[in-house]
């Protein structure tokens, strides 16, 4: 029988899948990196990032708005409701996969032109048909997601990536050895998506015919008769939805205000690959420009993209367990759900934003073949913590049926940001472009945290602010000093070797002494770790012992 999973539980499942998918999506870059020149680097980003933009808008909302109606429905024992709201959702998922994947099809030279990168129309083309099947695999995935059951998303997130990469890479250098130019190797990397698709449906129909067959040898629950449910639902009770009509109006009211906060970080990287040349050309030679875009796409975007993959996770996981709490009125719950998912984002989020931005160097040279644009790749992944609280506080107001607010809050970020990136890119190139980006996440999360406050009474940190602020500067302060003092010690070795070396033992004092300053300081407590799951705990108990022995002897 299929059983559901805690949000640890499937926190940790998604953010298992998400992180192997990220290491692949970097790794594949890298061995692109070196076979193609900047027009094959700029074609493939550029094909990659229109890709992931359009499978945004075409599975990002709709999965989530199903996930939270699944969850609410079930938790009120309204399971024939439930598979209504299935049955439309999959319809919706082959329009969709229909219309995106020939508009893109038509429509790839048009913005390869627009984009000033003509060569990426072979790219966008090639990438295309992988549009058919992941809109269907996302309702699915939103389906799953809703029942609390994160294995089969986690397993065919990871298949994907897997089948993707492996073909990517495998027709890079078989179309160089064949000597193809560099838009075609472009066009060849981009085409692995397609096969990733084809995998990653494979797997969720295994796991819809486990979980089909699971439900058949369930007993049949006690089911609240819906006639007698009100429709308009009394505080957090969603309405009954007997016709399909009225689910797809309920889907996409849900839907629409998710979406365009889901796709937040693609419609920035989008931005941002689409004005960085013309913008910075009234001030910066075009070669400058290009080597920027460049490093933005390649090293920068991939790099960057590696802290909010817990995030991510914890945002999906998050959804139906506050919609539930939420739509049964359990406010206990709801409180310290919403309490426990920030702290875990936090606290989790930041040391590897910190490997990720004050070891900018090291970790630029050691998996790229030269550590160029380090300062890019800093700024972009030092702004990824907010990335991270953005995304979190998104979702827990998506679970108390606040999306709109979620929305509004976005937008106006999305707003400051595109007024930022055209008043500071012509003066500062790059450096502007990027420094807008963390201003529009910055906002958005102060936003969120303001409103989940006056929601639900809940504060991330409450007073522990300053102590979590000095031990970050801290280890901002030695961190830098390992990172640049390593590269000079072990620079005689020559190789990747600097780099690997002065990657790692940054990455082991960081991960060492974080816990333990949060500890110092007084941000992680005793009472905090008690909350945590046993294995959890298990890991942390050292830090629990000193916790308390410190609270012992300050009493």
């Amino acid at each position: 029988m299929v059983k559901k999973d805690s949000l640890i539980k499937g926190t940790l499942i998604l953010t298992a899948a998400a992180l192997v998918a990220r290491v692949l999506g970097v790794f594949q870059r890298v061995p692109l990196e070196y076979a193609m020149n900047d027009i094959g680097k700029n074609a493939f980003g550029l094909a990659n990032n229109v890709y992931l933009l359009l499978l945004v808008f075409a599975t990002a909302g709709i999965p989530s708005a199903i996930s939270k109606m699944v969850s609410e429905r079930l938790e009120l024992g309204r399971e024939a409701e439930v598979k209504r709201i299935y049955r439309a959702a999959i319809g919706f998922g082959i329009f969709a996969g229909v219309v995106m994947t020939s508009a893109l099809l038509l429509l790839a030279p048009l913005y390869a032109r627009l984009s000033d990168v003509p060569d990426a129309t072979l790219a966008i083309r090639a990438i295309a048909p992988s549009l058919l099947l992941f809109p269907v695999i996302a309702m699915m995935r939103g389906y799953f997601q809703g029942r609390q059951f994160m294995t089969a998303g986690g397993v065919s997130q990871i298949v994907e990536q897997i089948a993707r990469v492996a073909t990517a890479v495998a027709l890079v250098f078989a179309l160089q050895s064949w000597g193809y130019d560099n838009k075609t190797m472009a066009a060849g990397g981009a085409f692995g998506s397609v096969l990733g698709s084809l995998a990653a449906f494979a797997v969720m129909l295994w796991y819809a015919y486990k979980l089909r067959e699971s439900d058949r040898h369930r007993p049949a629950p006690t089911m609240a008769p819906e006639s007698t449910t009100s429709r308009s639902g009394a505080q957090g009770s969603p309405p009954v939805l007997s016709r399909t009509r009225e689910i797809y109006a309920a889907i996409f009211r849900t839907s629409i205000p998710i979406l365009l906060t889901a796709m937040t970080v693609q419609l920035i990287y989008f931005i941002d690959q689409t004005t960085l040349k013309p913008l910075s050309a009234w001030r910066f030679a075009h070669d400058t420009a290009e080597g920027w875009l460049a490093v933005l796409v390649t090293n920068a975007q991939s790099i960057a993209g590696i802290p909010p993959v817990l995030a991510i996770a914890l945002s999906t996981s998050l959804l139906p367990v506050i919609a539930a709490a939420f739509a049964s009125g359990d406010t206990e719950r709801l409180r310290r759900q919403t309490t426990l998912a920030l702290r875990i984002a936090i606290f989790s989020g930041m040391p590897v934003v910190l490997v990720m931005a004050v070891g900018a160097y090291p970790v630029n040279g050691l998996l790229f073949s030269a550590p160029k644009g380090s300062a890019i790749v800093g700024m972009l992944a030092a702004g990824t913590i907010f990335q991270i609280t953005m995304m979190t506080s998104n979702s827990i107001l998506y679970g108390l049926s606040r999306q709109r607010l979620a929305m509004t809050h976005t937008l106006t970020g999305i707003a400051i940001k595109l007024v930022l990136t055209f008043a500071l890119t012509p003066f500062f190139g790059v450096y502007g472009l990027v420094a807008a980006t963390s201003v529009c996440f910055i906002f958005v999360t102060v936003w969120n945290m303001m409103t989940i406050r006056s929601l639900t009474g809940v504060q991330a940190l409450g007073n522990r602010w300053t102590g979590f602020a000095s031990a970050v500067a801290l280890l901002v302060t030695v961190g830098s000093a390992i990172s640049y003092f390593g590269i000079q010690l072990f620079e005689p070795l020559g190789g990747k070797w600097p780099y690997l070396f002065t990657t790692g033992i940054l990455g082991l004092f960081l991960f060492a002494c974080y816990p333990l300053l949060l500890v110092v300081f007084g941000v992680l407590r005793a009472e905090d770790l008690e909350s945590y799951p046993a294995r959890i705990r298990r890991v942390l108990r050292p830090f629990l012992r000193f916790s308390r022995a410190r609270a012992r002897s300050a009493g």
